[in-house]
């Protein structure tokens, strides 16, 4: 059993926190793509309103997932639930508390460079969908573009 929060940040952002049982997404955000119908969800990945490809606040209602019923995230808890209504009752004052008392850092991962990310798992070959490595270019990094 966990027995503190779990934070998950796309850089200065909430996204979700896990306490408990319980996953409340803050926002949701998967991938960019300008046409969404081009992006190819593994059979039965894509979850309406869930697997979205532009940023979507939910923090005024947070969508919630049970992770020991649901580890998938794949069935929400309906927001007139009794078990939403507990589980927001607990997760909800954790959350002001952290974002109240919440002391941010300078970055320490701030570069960014296009070959360290892994074009080429392990295993791919097998597929024939081995990516060819980019060229090192370690820069700074910039501000997302969901931030704009």
């Amino acid at each position: 059993m966990i027995d503190r929060p779990i934070w998950y940040y796309r850089g200065n952002e909430m996204m979700a926190v896990r306490v408990g049982a319980y996953k409340a997404h803050y926002w949701l955000y998967t991938q960019y793509s300008p046409d969404p119908t081009s992006i190819k969800y593994c059979p039965g990945q894509y979850i309406s309103n869930v697997t979205v490809t532009n940023q979507v606040d939910h923090s005024n209602a947070p969508i919630l997932f049970n992770l020991n019923n649901d580890p998938g995230e794949k069935y929400i808890i309906s927001q007139k639930s009794p078990e939403y209504e507990a589980a927001m009752a607990i997760i909800a004052p954790i959350v002001k508390e952290h974002k109240a008392t919440l002391k941010p850092g300078a970055p320490s991962l701030n570069r960014c460079d296009p070959a360290v990310q892994n074009w080429a798992p392990a295993g791919c070959e097998k597929l024939n969908y081995c990516l060819p490595v980019p060229k090192s270019i370690p820069t700074m990094c910039g501000k997302p573009s969901w931030t704009e």
